[in-house]
């Protein structure tokens, strides 16, 4: 049984709207907090200011942005909540981007989920395979990403 296109378009969306809300309060909360401690002055700052303008004025194309990447998405919406972006900015931004993740996982995603449930159905070793040739290739990419990182920091330590 497939799921009709337009159904899973929509909860998608609705999923990803959820998800990027509640961690966009949740960054708002954890500032709301912080301004009651000992550590609340650290807020008021020249340089958190300056953090928090740039946020005002680059976030919304920040937050639409990260639909597109893989690990970023939750802290780009956690540091809009942080910064307090108005949710005039904020909400287009996230429909936008929500709209894009939701497209692209209704399409590709679910292509990609279907066409592996089909091997796996007919050869459970070759989805294992495959699964394990991926993640061997994340793991790949995980390493020479932070080979290279430690690298470039040593190079500027000496």
């Amino acid at each position: 049984m497939s799921l009709p296109f337009g159904v899973a378009l929509a909860a998608l969306f609705a999923i990803v709207m959820i998800r990027v809300n509640v961690t966009y309060w949740i960054g708002r909360g954890a500032v709301a907090g912080l301004s009651h401690t000992r550590f609340g002055g650290s807020l008021e700052r020249p340089k958190a200011a300056r953090a928090q303008a740039l946020i005002q004025r680059w976030g919304p194309y920040a937050v639409v942005m990260s639909f597109l990447t893989i690990g970023l998405q939750t802290a780009i919406n956690l540091a809009a909540g942080m910064a307090r972006m108005p949710l005039r900015r904020y909400l287009p931004a996230a429909i936008a981007g929500s709209v894009i993740w939701a497209f692209l996982y209704a399409t590709i995603g679910l292509a990609a989920l279907e066409a592996w449930l089909a091997v796996a159905a007919t050869s459970p070793p070759g989805a294992a395979l495959g699964l394990a040739a991926v993640a061997a290739v994340v793991v790949w990419v995980v390493v020479i990403r932070r080979r290279r990182a430690a690298g470039k920091s040593a190079d500027t330590v000496v």
